[in-house]
């Protein structure tokens, strides 16, 4: 019986990766790399893989996975040339811990409800946690990793802090410390320290996250989606202007405002 079509093609890229990293024959670009230097590259492919589902881009999204895939195979060969682990070290593992943390599919454990089963996971993740050297000792906002987006951050964070009674039990009292932020960057600013602007700027940010979070709304999702709609509106702008035979930084503010609110209105119809 022949092996699945995907066990092959598993097969076949690790062989390509083994090629890529052999020395003498080889690569020489692959070979100089390490898990710092690829790093970058397995957060930048992690992005595009974002930016494809965003765009409905399925076909990008096809190769934009293939991309990732790769930083796992080449994160994974470099621990194998270190006798660390190998990609079926990798496989094993998530997938005992994708049956460990659910029980409610792979064992006899009760709660089939999307609130059940999230409060399940985290209590194994917890256990999990506890199990490893010195586990015992983290508190309660460990384990949120400090490379990820800071928006993504920040929520996780005030997750952590909720499910231990620290949070609000009103999204209009989050509305009000979001005031009280705004309030405190005018100060700074009539004070002239666009230092301690800065960090309130911080605190706003933060708190703006403490309410989407509330609201059950992804602030990464919507920033992105803000960041779309900046880009279209703009875009409309300077296709106003070339029609009058002008570039942005050759039009006035008021100009470009005007136009602004023209293609914030034709969204709108």
């Amino acid at each position: 019986m022949n092996p699945p079509k995907s066990s092959r093609a598993i097969d076949d890229l690790l062989a390509i990766m083994a090629a890529l990293r052999t020395p003498g024959t080889g690569c020489p670009w692959d070979l100089e790399q390490t898990f710092t230097t690829i790093a970058p590259y397995t957060l930048e492919e992690a992005y595009e893989v974002a930016d494809a589902i965003a765009r409905g881009d399925y076909e990008g999204l096809r190769e934009e996975l293939g991309d990732l895939l790769l930083q796992v195979v080449f994160h994974a060969r470099m621990a194998q040339e270190q006798g660390r682990f190998d990609f079926g070290d990798v496989v094993q593992s998530i997938s005992t811990k994708l049956i460990r943390r659910h029980p409610h599919v792979f064992a006899d454990a009760e709660g089939r409800t999307a609130a059940a089963v999230e409060g399940l996971w985290e209590r194994i993740k917890a256990e999990e946690k506890a199990a490893k050297p010195g586990g015992h000792e983290k508190g309660a906002l460990a384990g949120v990793p400090l490379a990820i987006p800071a928006l993504t951050r920040a929520l996780k964070l005030q997750q952590k802090a909720s499910r231990v009674g620290f949070d609000w039990n009103d999204p209009k009292a989050v509305l009000q410390k979001i005031r009280e932020e705004a309030d405190e960057i005018e100060a700074a600013l009539d004070a002239g320290d666009n230092s301690e602007a800065g960090g309130e700027i911080g605190d706003l940010i933060f708190a703006l996250v403490n309410l989407a979070r509330h609201l059950r709304v992804d602030p990464e999702a919507v920033l992105r989606g803000t960041n779309l709609k900046f880009e279209r509106r703009f875009a409309a702008i300077e296709s106003a202007l070339a029609e009058r035979g002008k570039t942005p930084d050759e039009a006035t503010l008021a100009e470009m405002d005007v136009l602004w609110n023209a293609a914030k209105a034709t969204e709108r119809k």
